[in-house]
């Protein structure tokens, strides 16, 4: 019997809004690319974007996440 594939791990918050001046996802603070090539990405490539999230969110205007909330 085979095993059901496992979840991967994503940042996703179901948010899918690019801000063009950052290109970078207000919800997740991803790039389009990295979103579009989540899946395809190795664990060790999907931690390491992740690790960085936190600090992307500083290139995004504060008036623009006070619209979303975060």
């Amino acid at each position: 019997m085979t095993q059901p594939p496992r979840p991967i791990a994503t940042p996703c918050v179901k948010v899918c809004i690019v801000d063009g001046e950052s290109n970078i996802c207000l919800g997740c603070y991803r790039t389009l690319p990295e979103i579009g090539g989540w899946s395809r990405l190795t664990d060790p490539e999907r931690r390491e974007i992740m690790a960085a999230l936190p600090e992307r969110r500083t290139r995004i205007r504060p008036e623009k996440l006070g619209l979303l909330g975060n």
